[in-house]
């Protein structure tokens, strides 16, 4: 492995559990900001003493920075245990209070590719809930309009392909809800590959005796925003893990395409949302 900006190699036997290169997967890097490439089956954050995200890549960077310095990495958003791809940190306070706005603003623009059970229809889409988080367990679930929980679930989404009875999704968010993506998808008969939790049948990648550790075929493909600092715009797009492969044989020269590489579909993109007022 190459010794970057002649420091040592991050071997942590932690971090190669995470990284197969024993290292993050770095898909912006400015004083402000960082943008990493998520594996799946490790937590963004956890408690003390459980390996995190936040931890591998604060340890990682601990190792270029001088003997005895701080190293801070703010979280100003996350992606659930099982999913892969962008995920943003900040690198100072005021960073991170900027990005938070962006966020709150609605002006971060997020596109995530699903492979669902099932043959999607219509072929372009909104659809449009509401949800709540369920109590004491880490899960949440579709509820009338007039639960005193409901909390509006909004998404837009097309089919990119369809084969073996899957459906592959580019889907952007307007609202940001707890396992959305998921539990809308598998509300509608359509759970994400691989996500026993809310009633796959089909699993994809390296399997662990624990679900928790397993992947599914959900990927936060793109991350739009603009330097907290700069107000440049930022325009990330995360390759996908190699594990999609499995999806199918009978795909793999299409999807070949987007395995490990940055290339996008380029044809008939989402338009971004015109944000609604309701929260």
């Amino acid at each position: 492995m190459n010794e970057p900006n002649g420091q040592k190699p991050y071997t942590s036997q932690k971090t190669w559990l995470a990284f197969p290169e024993g290292v993050p997967e770095i898909l912006y890097e400015a004083r402000e900001v960082l943008v990493i490439n998520k594996p799946a089956g490790i937590l963004v954050q956890g408690p003390p003493g459980v390996p995190s995200l936040v931890e591998l890549v604060r340890d990682f960077l601990a190792t270029r920075s001088p003997p005895g310095a701080g190293v801070y990495l703010g979280v100003p958003h996350r992606l659930d245990r099982p999913v892969t791809g962008a995920i943003l940190f900040t690198r100072h306070t005021r960073a991170t209070r900027r990005i938070t706005e962006q966020f709150e603003s609605r002006n971060i623009r997020k596109l995530y590719w699903a492979v669902v059970e099932g043959n999607v229809s219509p072929p372009m889409g909104e659809w449009r809930d509401y949800m709540r988080k369920i109590p004491d367990v880490p899960q949440a679930e579709i509820v009338p309009e007039n639960h005193p929980e409901a909390r509006l679930a909004v998404l837009r989404y097309r089919v990119l392909r369809q084969w073996d009875g899957l459906s592959w999704l580019e889907i952007e968010l307007e609202t940001g809800r707890m396992h959305q993506i998921r539990v809308q998808a598998a509300s509608r008969g359509h759970p994400v590959v691989g996500d026993w939790q809310y009633g796959a049948q089909r699993r994809v990648g390296p399997q662990h005796p624990d679900p928790r550790f397993c992947p599914i075929a959900l990927h936060a493909r793109e991350l739009h925003f603009l330097n907290p600092m700069t107000f440049e715009p930022i325009d990330i797009t995360a390759p996908l893990p190699r594990f999609w492969e499995e999806l199918s044989e009978s795909f793999r020269p299409w999807l070949g395409k987007h395995i490990g590489v940055i290339d996008g579909l380029g044809d008939h993109p989402l338009e971004p949302f015109e944000r609604s007022q309701e929260r």
